[in-house]
């Protein structure tokens, strides 16, 4: 669903709600008419990361700044007269150690998700409880990205950092606590923190105290639904150019924003499963089903269902980098052929091997350019559904639905037709992050269910493309190189 031309103020809806996606690279703002789900407009602002080897760090400060500009923007684009917001959400990247001092100033740059410097420290949490006892409790084996495992790397490398520690925020409660005032997450962004656990819907006492934080420390964890965090403040209202006193919502991760967006969970869509193509690579379905794999994240989901994803961390930028040291552009790619490139560029995460580097086989004298990018694409793509076998889902020939900016590229699309063997689903709209956190923000304006919203508005519907044969050719060769490969990559330094 694209972006509109500014309208006329007097033609505006009567109400729009705002929903923000603070990501890795940037923040977007999409003003979004409540009644209808159009997408009305959309700000976008910039970050910066930092940081060399397994570090990536970026300034919270700069996010807030972002979410102004884009927010500015967005409103400007559209026409609106502000005092038409009826509400407003963050859904933000997850996992991510944003610690504060007791004035709720940041003491350092955020440690974000894709930070690999803890992988020891999530060794060693893992060992410390067994990883069967760590999937009971959270749902989810400690790996490089959880909040938990950067906290004690803090702890163990920063101590007097760690010490001045009042407060710790993930990324998408940090700006709602901007926003409002209130310390304030959800469930489905505290499920990937490894302190949270789905099934009591709080934090595990036990697991607190082996990684030494204290509940006081962290966010109310918000009650799952429609649930406002609370309302703009005076001060938040003139930052933005909003009204003071319209209902924000709790807000989410980005990746639970992205199923709301598409309509998936108790009032839509369960069982069906989502391959999103960004950053990294994730695969993800709303069910009711508990998972138990190693190679999941057992997350919550907004509504009180599950949201069981596997995320990798190598995929649309790992090809992009192969293209260009090739001197190739991205859709100018083949069918690997013999050749095997496992893109893992920064570590990866599923599978945990946090110090790989990339890794090439199979090379023969009339093996091409196009055939050595085709077969970066074939690893990142293996990498992202294998995940998807291990999702404990009820409709298990049920299409994929297909997001992410790699969703609007023609070789990313027909690689995963070609090794998943399924139908695919391309939705039609973009920015579901945002237009999740928009539903988000509509329920807590009115009352309503989120994810019934979005399933009203239509915004996970899209142009469906029919199963191809399953090339079993390439999926056994990539495996058979990466299973053989794991254990000299696992001790691979970058």
């Amino acid at each position: 669903m694209p972006s509109r031309p500014a309208r006329n103020p007097a033609t505006a809806p009567v109400s729009a709600v705002i929903g923000v996606d603070s990501s890795t690279q940037s923040t977007k703002a999409a003003v979004v008419d409540t009644a209808t789900g159009r997408l009305l407009a959309v700000g976008r602002a910039p970050h910066t990361v930092t940081g060399q080897g397994g570090a990536r760090e970026s300034d919270p400060e700069q996010w807030w700044q972002a979410l102004r500009t884009a927010v500015a923007a967005a409103l400007a684009e559209s026409g609106l007269d502000p005092a038409a917001v009826t509400g407003i959400a963050v859904a933000g990247q997850q996992h991510g150690l944003v610690t504060l001092d007791a004035e709720g100033r940041p003491l350092r740059p955020a440690l974000l998700w894709n930070d690999t410097r803890s992988a020891p420290q999530a060794a060693a949490l893992t060992a410390a409880l067994g990883g069967e006892n760590w999937l009971n409790r959270t749902g989810s084996v400690p790996v490089a990205s959880m909040t938990a495992s950067k906290w004690q790397w803090l702890r163990e490398n920063e101590p007097a950092t760690a010490a001045a520690t009042a407060a710790v925020r993930l990324p998408h409660d940090f700006l709602t606590e901007r926003l409002t005032g209130a310390a304030v997450t959800d469930p489905g962004d505290a499920s990937g923190t490894c302190w949270y656990d789905p099934a009591t819907q709080g934090y595990d006492p036990e697991l607190l105290a082996l990684t030494g934080i204290r509940a006081d420390m962290l966010s109310t964890v918000a009650a799952t639904g429609a649930t406002r965090a609370g309302h703009l403040t005076a001060d938040a209202a003139r930052a933005l150019g909003l009204p003071a006193g319209i209902p924000v919502a709790a807000g989410t991760g980005d990746n639970m924003a992205a199923a709301v967006g598409l309509g998936l969970g108790a009032e839509g869509l369960l069982d069906h499963p989502v391959v999103s193509l960004g950053t990294s690579g994730t695969v993800f379905a709303a069910t009711r089903n508990r998972p138990h794999s190693a190679l999941l994240a057992g997350f919550a989901a907004t509504d009180g269902t599950r949201l069981p994803l596997g995320c990798t961390l190598n995929c649309t930028l790992a090809v992009d980098k192969v293209a260009e040291l090739l001197g190739l552009d991205r859709e100018d790619a083949v069918p690997g052929g013999e050749a095997v490139l496992l893109p893992f560029l920064d570590g990866e995460r599923t599978p945990d091997l946090p110090a790989a580097s990339g890794l090439l086989h199979g090379l023969r004298h009339d093996t091409t350019r196009q055939q050595i990018l085709g077969a970066a694409y074939e690893g990142a793509v293996v990498a992202v559904l294998r995940a998807l076998e291990e999702l404990p889902l009820d409709a298990p020939d049920a299409p994929l639905r297909l997001i992410g900016g790699g969703a609007k590229g023609t070789m990313w699309v027909e690689t995963v037709r070609r090794l998943s063997g399924r139908a695919v689903i391309l939705p039609d709209s973009g920015e579901l992050v945002a237009l999740g956190a928009a539903a988000l923000a509509a329920g807590a304006a009115t009352g309503r269910d989120p994810v019934a919203l979005a399933t009203e508005w239509g915004t996970g519907e899209g142009r469906k493309l029919p199963a191809v044969p399953r090339d079993t050719a390439t999926w056994d060769r990539v495996t058979s190189v990466l299973d053989r490969a794991a254990p000299a990559l696992l001790t691979t330094h970058p």
